[in-house]
């Protein structure tokens, strides 16, 4: 056997292994799964993959604060609130992102749904854009697109243009774009497919997959993101990132 096959028999018990529903209330993802409405899911997906920093217990107690602060309706907290309701807004913290940051986007969202039926578009431009580097980069240039953006508030979305590996928007991707007859992603967006991905590389997945040899560069950027993606989609050109629930598995539940 080749390594390459033995590989993708690991990375494929690991997949069935760890892509279970059991993974769901462990894991930021847990917060978009408490909603059906689409734009439920992708707003709260949103929040909860934005503030996907530290350890996994403390994301989804913020996260859970946060939409209990929208009613735990977020979609009908963007399109419908009040100035007097952002109050409820005000003193939410995790980590560096704060009020400021969360009230713009709240801001920014509400005038983005009024013409928009769903976020995907802010990737896609509505199927016009379909590489994926430029996706990102579109969603940055549109959610900064308002004049009252905070230059703080940019730190905390990636972008392909400042070389990051945009690992908590390809994350969030995953979530709204995978098919998963697990249950565990939703794929509730349609015009990006599963092939499109790219996988989502932090610490963890870096470390694991520069053991497996699927990574050769030192530092963790948007190519070395696109670098794993690649090999992945040898070993599944239609489904690559399914082998994140492996890399992330094997890297904080294995030690690998």
């Amino acid at each position: 056997m080749d390594n390459k096959a033995a590989i993708k028999i690991l990375l494929e018990d690991r997949v069935i292994k760890y892509n279970q529903p059991a993974f769901i209330p462990h894991d930021p993802i847990v917060i978009p799964h408490s909603y059906t409405q689409k734009q439920d899911i992708e707003i709260a997906g949103l929040f909860a993959a934005m503030l996907a920093w530290g350890q996994r217990v403390t994301i989804i107690k913020k996260c859970r604060e946060l939409m209990a602060r929208m009613d735990n309706a977020p979609y009908s907290f963007i399109r419908q609130h009040q100035d007097e309701d952002l109050k409820a807004l005000m003193g939410f913290k995790h980590r560096t992102f704060n009020d400021t940051d969360l009230l713009y986007l709240v801001h920014f969202l509400r005038q983005y749904y009024q013409s928009h039926d769903t976020l995907e578009d802010a990737f896609t431009a509505q199927g016009t854009i379909m590489d994926q580097k430029q996706r990102l980069e579109n969603f940055f240039n549109t959610v900064f697109s308002l004049p009252e953006a905070p230059n703080r508030t940019r730190k905390h979305i990636s972008t392909p243009a400042r070389k990051s590996a945009c690992k908590r928007i390809n994350m969030y991707l995953r979530w709204m774009v995978r098919q998963d007859e697990q249950g565990v992603d939703f794929g509730i967006w349609k015009t990006m497919k599963p092939a499109d991905l790219i996988c989502p590389c932090d610490v963890h997945v870096g470390r694991v997959a520069r053991k497996l040899g699927l990574i050769t560069r030192p530092q963790t950027d948007w190519e070395t993101a696109t670098e794993l993606t690649q090999h992945l989609q040898q070993l599944d050109p239609v489904d690559p990132v399914k082998y994140d629930f492996a890399l992330f598995g094997l890297g904080i539940e294995e030690k690998f």
